[in-house]
């Protein structure tokens, strides 16, 4: 937590950054602004970085922030803001402008959702039950951090061995966040060949190492070459988080592309292809926040895209999307400068 927010301080201050400038003909001088977005409020579950992170964000931004944590992390939410705070004391920024409610019932969450006028943003943070109550119940502006159901797909034209590093970082170094994939599609020339080797590394070479094997949840095409469960249709549309894969045999690029808009959650999906003009396709064609072409969907993070930690994940398009750094919480003013123009 300390290294995060060492690195958002040694981040550029992103206020009064100048966007655009540009003169008239009648001699109004208009400059674009970056401000900060003004009272930011937090709704998050169990995650204690996410107090730290929340606070260093906001007021690098220059913005206060209200935190609402989940109960089960209340009271180390409550140690990191007072710690914050006591910092503050030695700054010319008010320790006033970090705040933890700290009622942490359901009431307190759906005060904030209807805080019109005091909160000018709300973030949630967490599952997909939280993130749902604030997108349908929120009067105030939110931005939407939506949960991750991440697909891969190897493409008939995939280098089989990155296809394999990539899908095993994807899906095991961290199944329960957010960016960990969830779903595999396999193109019918590869599904032969591949298959079995992928579940020689997942399921084979995991037990033999003493780690938990990934579970398959199979179509009925890829049943035919390993062994798992058959998936239902609710497999393709569930986040796990957890060491469950569903597996989905294709024809064809245009087909994983028209599953993956039906069933993604627009927050990270990755192509395995060696074929410029498929890769092109996918991305062209793909409507997520993040879309990759030959590397894993891990990558999916404020401080891997060089933002230093990150308030959220949006899979939303208005008014910020993908990881959320400095600059997605704040917006902007013009500055106009005359010299006693009047319109005629």
């Amino acid at each position: 937590m300390a290294r995060g927010i060492r690195e958002v301080v040694a981040l550029p201050d992103p206020i009064g950054e100048v966007l655009e400038t540009s003169q008239l003909e009648n001699g109004l001088v208009i400059t674009k602004k970056r401000v900060a977005m003004g009272v930011i409020g937090i709704i998050y579950e169990s995650r204690p970085n996410v107090t730290s992170d929340a606070a260093a964000l906001a007021l690098k931004s220059g913005n206060a922030v209200v935190l609402r944590s989940g109960k089960d992390a209340y009271q180390t939410a409550h140690a990191i803001v007072t710690a914050l705070k006591k910092g503050l004391e030695t700054t010319t920024i008010h320790p006033e402008v970090i705040q933890l409610v700290e009622d942490t019932s359901r009431e307190s969450s759906y005060a904030m959702m209807k805080a019109k006028g005091y909160l000018d943003l709300l973030i949630p943070r967490g599952g997909a039950g939280l993130i749902n109550a604030v997108v349908e119940n929120a009067i105030v502006p939110v931005i939407e951090t939506g949960t991750g159901i991440v697909h891969v797909y190897v493409d008939k034209d995939a280098d089989e061995d990155k296809a394999l590093a990539i899908i095993n970082n994807a899906k095991t170094s961290r199944p329960s966040v957010c960016n960990a994939m969830e779903v595999l599609l396999v193109h019918e020339d590869k599904a032969a060949d591949f298959l079995p080797r992928l579940e020689k590394i997942l399921v084979a070479e995991r037990e033999e190492s003493g780690l938990e094997p990934i579970q398959f949840r199979l179509d009925s095409k890829a049943s035919q070459f390993v062994s798992g469960r058959l998936a239902e249709a609710q497999d393709f549309d569930t986040e796990f988080l957890d060491y469950v894969l569903a597996v989905k045999v294709v024809s064809s690029l245009e087909e994983a592309v028209a599953h993956i808009e039906a069933h993604s959650t627009h927050h990270s999906d990755a192509i395995v292809t060696e074929n410029a003009e498929a890769a092109a396709y996918f991305t062209n064609q793909v409507d997520s926040a993040a879309v990759y072409v030959n590397a894993s969907t891990r990558f999916t993070d404020g401080g891997q895209f060089g933002l230093g930690c990150e308030m959220g994940i949006s899979t939303q398009k208005l008014h910020a999307r993908g990881p959320m750094g400095l600059k997605e919480l704040t917006s902007y003013k013009y500055v106009v400068t005359g010299d006693g123009q009047i319109r005629e």
